[in-house]
């Protein structure tokens, strides 16, 4: 399976997704529209599209020209019934592709949060390999309203909308269900003055923070990444099909 990887920051760790995608022996194509590199013109030479996060916004056009066509893309694959996945801003991007509402700066939210999933979840390929309530990584201060035919997944105190899927295999999740200990642990490292502005205080608890809930979101993040993954259908698949 070949699947496009959108990086939206400098700084950008696959974590569990990653993990997931080299277990099943997918060939990654990584773009970085933010460092100027150009978007493909159509879905046609994928299967599936990943879009991860980063710091700007998703009505962030002034600042961030491609994002209008990034989103575009997005939901190409999605009307190609191509496996879609968007990660916090990524999510946000489906949502805005799909002619939701995009809220800047109303649910901020970071470190291990907890999450509940949806009665809808409990069948979903992807969100019922998750417990019903589960710790997850949050770092986001953006949300959306949800597109129109898509189906809530997961939901928290701090933004309703956590997840959710429209038709196939098309995915968005506010959370970042990529991030495992280790990414965390970079994350901390590359951004401490960030995130002691995000969050006082929660780097020095840091430890305690992981000690509670790292390992079963690690655990809770690998299982939703493979489930995802189990989504695609390669080309030879599809040409077999």
């Amino acid at each position: 399976m070949r699947v496009l990887v959108v990086e939206n920051d400098k700084v950008t760790l696959l974590g569990q997704v990653g993990l997931a995608l080299e277990e099943a022996g997918a060939d990654l194509d990584i773009c970085r529209p933010h460092a100027g590199e150009a978007l493909p013109d159509d879905e046609t030479a994928h299967d599936a599209i990943v879009v991860m996060g980063g710091p700007q916004n998703a009505l962030d056009d002034g600042a961030h020209p491609y994002l209008p066509a990034l989103a575009a893309l997005m939901r190409r694959f999605g009307e190609a019934e191509k496996s879609v996945l968007g990660v916090c801003l990524g999510s946000q991007l489906l949502a805005r592709a799909y002619g939701a509402e995009n809220h800047i700066g109303t649910a901020p939210e970071f470190g291990w949060c907890p999450v509940a999933l949806t009665v809808e979840a409990a069948g979903d390929p992807v969100l019922s390999a998750a417990a019903g309530s589960f710790p997850i990584f949050q770092w986001h201060s953006d949300t959306f309203s949800l597109p129109e035919g898509a189906v809530r997944l997961a939901t928290s105190a701090g933004a309703e909308n956590q997840a959710f899927r429209i038709g196939r295999a098309t995915y968005g999740t506010q959370f970042h269900f990529e991030a495992g200990r280790e990414v965390v642990d970079s994350w901390a490292t590359i951004f401490p003055d960030y995130i002691e502005r995000s969050a006082p205080g929660w780097l020095a608890e840091r430890a305690a923070h992981a000690a509670r809930d790292g390992a079963s979101a690690e655990a809770t993040g690998l299982a939703l990444a493979r489930a995802w993954v189990a989504t695609i259908n390669a080309a030879e698949a599809r040409a077999v099909a």
